[in-house]
């Protein structure tokens, strides 16, 4: 970065005499007061930028000093110009439908709305030659860069073999261990299951069932920590839950609330850990003839459109899943224009909210 005295971003950082650190793309929109979106089509040399708007951004980045990885300027006239979203499954797992059709959804948005074009890769998570494939595929040239979806966004030998390799690659929800090694894009699971349990157990509800996420799934994880929390902070024992595997699919929420619902001391609620499972769950306890939510409440998380149309709508978590892979998108592209390695790597917190309905009500006495 630029470090005369003409530089405003220089003296600004200098004056507090701390180290200067590299002005952002981010930065570079603000003083030329367009969106990042513009920033990236300029620096590309796009021809969808007027000659007044590229000049505006080019003044910007020399007032910052900000400083463009030479190979990503061209790549919009190249074959380098595709992104590459990554979806990590068993081939013959039933999917979740609504969380890829989101995470295309924001990716292809934020990709045409810079000027990329975005492809879609499916990697069995059973092949043993994924990670190999993956930088493959980058240093081909077939792809600029990579987008990864959990679990692969947990793996931390690919993190390190891509940054090793200097492969373009943004994470999606990665582990901890993942978010020192390469950017990634999430929001706060464990504070999004704490608050969720804590509604249910506002309702008085005491005994609770919990359908898990396949194992090994990081950020889903995190959703069972945040909800142990919270029974810890009600000063609830760890038998207070029963806890059960599942795969985030309707199967596995049928069978595994039929479970739940037939033992003894059956639980009041039900917690699941994405809505696929929850809507399972409500037809299993259809199927029993019991009254939801009079006599058990259950409740889902991602906020997928199913969980608004069925009966009765379902409390869930309100999970930003297209604004999460839209700013992965915007990421991948700074670290073309920058080049991987030039900053730490960092990770973007976006918002969530509870969506509250009627799946969940006050425990009878």
């Amino acid at each position: 970065m630029a470090t005369n005295s003409n530089n405003p971003y220089a003296r600004a950082r200098q004056a507090d005499g701390k180290r200067a650190t590299r002005p952002t793309i981010d930065d570079v929109a603000a003083l030329a007061g367009v969106g990042r979106a513009t920033v990236s089509r300029a620096l590309n040399d796009q021809a969808n930028v007027s000659v007044k708007m590229r000049a505006r951004v080019m003044r910007a980045v020399d007032t910052l000093g900000f400083r463009v990885n030479p190979q990503a300027r061209n790549l919009a006239s190249r074959t380098g110009n595709t992104l590459t979203l990554i979806n990590y499954a068993a081939f013959d797992a039933e999917p979740n439908s609504y969380y890829f059709a989101a995470l295309e959804l924001g990716a292809l948005r934020a990709a045409a709305a810079a000027g990329f074009e975005l492809s879609i890769v499916n990697i069995d998570v059973n092949d043993p030659r994924r990670r190999e494939k993956l930088i493959e595929l980058v240093e081909s040239g077939r792809s600029a860069g990579l987008i990864l979806t959990p679990p692969l966004s947990d793996d931390v030998a690919l993190a390190e073999r891509l940054l090793e390799r200097g492969c373009p690659a943004v994470c999606i929800s990665p582990s901890d261990n993942v978010r020192g090694i390469l950017d990634g894009v999430g929001f706060d699971e464990a504070s999004a299951g704490q608050e969720i349990t804590e509604y249910v157990l506002s309702q008085g509800h005491r005994r609770l069932g919990y359908l898990l996420g396949i194992a090994g799934h990081h950020s889903a994880e995190k959703r069972f920590v945040g909800f142990m929390h919270a029974l810890e902070r009600a000063g609830l024992e760890r038998d207070a839950v029963t806890p059960l595997r599942g795969d985030f699919t309707f199967r596995a929420g049928v069978e595994l609330v039929q479970q739940l619902v037939d033992m003894p001391d059956r639980p009041t609620a039900i917690i699941c850990a994405n809505d696929d499972m929850a809507v399972g769950g409500l037809f299993a306890a259809h199927r029993r003839n019991l009254d939801v939510p009079g006599e058990l409440s259950i409740v889902g998380f991602d906020d997928a459109p199913i969980s608004a149309h069925i009966w009765p709508p379902l409390t869930t978590v309100h999970q930003p899943i297209r604004r999460i892979a839209a700013r992965a998108v915007e990421r991948l592209i700074e670290t073309l224009l920058r080049g991987p390695g030039a900053d730490r790597p960092s990770f973007d917190m976006i918002g969530y909210h509870l969506v509250l309905r009627e799946s969940v009500a006050p425990l009878r006495r």
